[in-house]
């Protein structure tokens, strides 16, 4: 008798064990992932911290930059740190996931 595509039984059942645990590993890395916290800063004068699901959990400013007649500095470096934050989560999340890729593209 011919098999159907080369496939045995076992190669299938294999075949299902691996990618379930890929995607067993591809799911703790993202609980992992999740859970990990980065912080962005800006000239040591603004420091924020980002989840990995890129979510602020907190904005610390030193006294010295805040400046009544440049609020626009202020702002200036709160952005920055939180791009720096920002850029840190998705530089992270490629590490991580980049494995992945094909996985989540429906390839194995």
């Amino acid at each position: 008798m011919a098999k159907y595509g080369g496939f045995g039984g076992g190669n299938m059942q294999a075949l299902m064990r691996q990618a379930q645990k890929m995607q067993e590993e591809m799911m703790k890395a993202q609980e992992e992932l999740k859970a990990t916290e980065f912080t962005g800063k800006a000239q040591g004068m603004v420091e924020v911290v980002m989840t990995g699901e890129k979510n602020l959990v907190s904005i610390k400013i030193n006294k010295d930059c805040v400046d009544p007649e440049d609020v626009e500095m202020l702002e200036d470096l709160i952005q920055a740190a939180f791009v720096d934050a920002y850029q840190q989560v998705e530089d992270k999340t490629e590490e991580v996931m980049g494995p992945y890729a094909g996985m989540l593209k429906g390839g194995f």
